[in-house]
């Protein structure tokens, strides 16, 4: 099945899986929803700073679980290239530790897409064996933790950037 518009509309927990639509972009669906975090990144921001980003971080991982389960099951693959509310729980999380600037956020966008791409050990190892909603949602906590890592190590090496 190839999820359309009318697919999205069908149950809550499909617009949530398909990032309100960035999903049913045919090219790079996971970029998308990269994406996607950013202006939910700001709103989050703007009404309670960190803490704020972080709930909203939780809650979309949360939230994630359930809409990758119901809408892996409702098309019959249960990790489908448009269910990308995983990036955008992950790139939120990405986007608290993330310095201020054009620079840091591209840096994060880039590294986190490289690991959501990628796939290094030990992501590869839980993409392939955990399933569900919780499998879908966890290789790119672990993506978002290697994009973390990557920038603070980068932000020792790079002083005071902010373009």
């Amino acid at each position: 099945m190839h999820p359309n518009r009318e697919f999205l509309f069908k149950h809550p927990a499909h617009l949530i899986a398909f990032g309100f639509g960035a999903g049913l972009i045919p090219k790079a669906p996971g970029t998308w929803g990269t994406l996607v975090a950013i202006p939910l990144y700001f709103l989050a921001l703007a009404i309670g700073g960190t803490s704020a980003v972080l709930a909203f971080a939780l809650l979309f991982f949360v939230a994630g679980i359930w809409a990758s389960a119901v809408t892996g099951r409702n098309l019959g693959v249960a990790d489908h290239g448009g269910i990308v509310v995983d990036e955008i729980a992950a790139f939120i999380l990405v986007l608290a530790f993330t310095p201020p600037g054009l620079f840091w956020l591209f840096a994060a966008f880039v590294l986190f897409r490289i690991f959501d791409i990628v796939k290094p050990w030990p992501i590869s190892y839980f993409d392939r064996t955990l399933k569900g909603g919780f499998g879908v949602m966890f290789d790119d906590l672990l993506a978002a933790l290697g994009a973390i890592a990557l920038m603070l190590i980068l932000r020792s090496f790079v002083s005071e950037v902010s373009l």
